[in-house]
């Protein structure tokens, strides 16, 4: 599968954890996004639904078991590049929820950290990104009021 100047879009799969009212992201360890933090995710397996992706890669991510609970949405992620498209990514998140394991960098991840709220309105992410945590902040909380 090509990713760069790929001839389609590809299909992403992201997993929002919310563990403690804190947030899980991680470190990429590839491009695009290299070196930013991020929510763990990427590229769904053929056969695979996007639900169990979203778990796979988050434990391929961080070590830790999920369940995949509550659709978040499906963003478009398109670099351009020189006339071209460097990347064209079709990303669907979903709110996780902690079933087991110990948090631990791992795959394309060089880091793995929870955050609060606080800390990651300082952290430097994409847009849609930040909207969704956002988002999956406000729906968590509703289960624990």
């Amino acid at each position: 599968m090509q990713r760069e100047y790929p001839g389609q879009p590809l299909v992403g799969v992201g997993a929002v954890i919310i563990a403690d009212a804190r947030v899980v992201l991680v470190k990429r360890g590839k491009a695009p996004l290299l070196g930013e933090w991020s929510i763990p995710g990427g590229m769904l397996e053929l056969g695979e639904t996007v639900r169990a992706g979203a778990e796979r890669e988050a434990l391929e991510e961080t070590g830790v078991v999920v369940r995949a609970t509550e659709l978040l949405g499906v963003f478009d992620r398109v670099i351009p590049e020189g006339g071209r498209t460097l990347y064209h990514y079709v990303l669907i998140d979903f709110l996780c929820e902690v079933v087991s394991g110990e948090l631990c960098a791992s795959g394309d991840a060089t880091d793995a950290r929870c955050f609060t709220q606080a800390q990651i309105s300082e952290l430097k992410l994409a847009q849609d990104t930040a909207s969704v945590i956002a988002l999956a902040i406000e729906r968590s909380a509703r289960f624990l009021d």
